[in-house]
């Protein structure tokens, strides 16, 4: 099969479209004709500095295709289901295997190509905003990196559940594309007087729940000064990759909280089985939108994280065996 592949970390370059062995099918395992992958923002940290799990390595959480085979002692999978899937590594590839769990069936008529956007970034968000954020309808929240696949997620279910919705981006352009979705007010936070807009968007007494998929100099600040009295941070992410130590001592004097969520640390459970597919059925009903901000071939792995990178995307970008 081909794939984009890596022997080293480092920049998109690294990248490299080759002819690799298929991957085998072991017992309670499906393999995956792989029609779609939604390129995570994981999947460009990982490809950046993170483990390399075999030479060459195959990077990628996330795709769409076809069941080509089933392993021994699966029964709820079958050769021919569409499904979407997760996996911690190998989706940037014409053919991929995980464990039935990580796979949840399409709904007739959905987009394969938007189905694939949909495990990550909105399960992300709907547990963000529900199961750890605990929003409730009223409230005001505010979605650090709204253009991002968690971000264009959060906007929309926070909407749906009668929240006040506040977004940053790192432009104004990108920020104009929200509103349809849901967003309120829009703040350009590559602007040193972010913080200022936050406080005048919430009369100086800070946002309810502030989901942050970004981290670093951004979470210290919602810390400082953008949450309201027993407020709650969730923290989801290091996509401004600073790696830096964050102080919380601000967050007593206001009673409020700050939680971390990894989606990949339940993923396996029934909750969010249930959860994700419910978010399918929404996607194939229209009643969240998925962006699709742009495509890319598979051999063109590498010009597709370099313009993830760029920070000029709206939602998710894809890549297409």
């Amino acid at each position: 099969m081909k794939a984009a592949v890596y022997y080293d970390n480092g920049p998109p370059g690294v990248l490299h479209y080759e002819e690799v062995p298929d991957p085998v099918c072991g017992p309670r395992q499906v393999k995956i004709r792989v029609e779609a992958i939604s390129i995570e923002g994981g999947d460009t940290l990982n490809r950046a500095g993170g483990t390399i799990e075999s030479a060459p390595h195959i990077v990628g959480y996330q795709c769409a295709g076809t069941i080509v085979e089933v392993g021994r002692g699966v029964s709820d999978r079958s050769v021919g289901q569409r499904v979407a899937a997760f996996m911690w590594w190998g989706s940037h590839a014409e053919l991929a295997v995980t464990e039935p769990v990580f796979t949840w069936p399409i709904p007739e008529g959905a987009d394969i190509v938007e189905a694939a956007c949909v495990p990550a970034a909105f399960g992300t968000a709907h547990d963000s905003l529900f199961e750890f954020g605990k929003l409730q309808a009223g409230e005001t929240v505010l979605v650090h990196a709204g253009a991002s696949g968690v971000g264009v997620g959060a906007i929309q279910l926070a909407k749906r559940a009668g929240a006040r919705v506040l977004a940053t981006a790192s432009s104004r352009d990108r920020l104009d594309r929200l509103h349809e979705l849901g967003m309120d007010v829009g703040i350009d936070y590559s602007v040193d007087t972010w913080v200022d807009e936050v406080a005048e968007a919430t009369d100086g007494k800070g946002a309810d729940l502030v989901v942050d998929p970004v981290g670093g100099s951004i979470l210290q600040a919602s810390i400082n000064s953008c949450i309201a009295y027993r407020g709650r941070i969730v923290a989801v992410g290091q996509a401004g990759r600073e790696g830096r130590v964050v102080d919380v001592t601000p967050l007593v004097r206001g009673n409020q909280a700050l939680l971390g969520v990894l989606l990949g640390a339940e993923m396996a459970t029934e909750r969010v089985f249930t959860m994700i597919s419910s978010l399918l059925e929404d996607a194939a009903a229209g009643r969240i939108n998925v962006v699709v901000d742009t495509t890319f071939p598979l051999a063109e792995a590498a010009d597709a994280h370099a313009y993830i990178e760029s920070r000029q995307a709206v939602g998710r970008v894809v890549l297409i065996p």
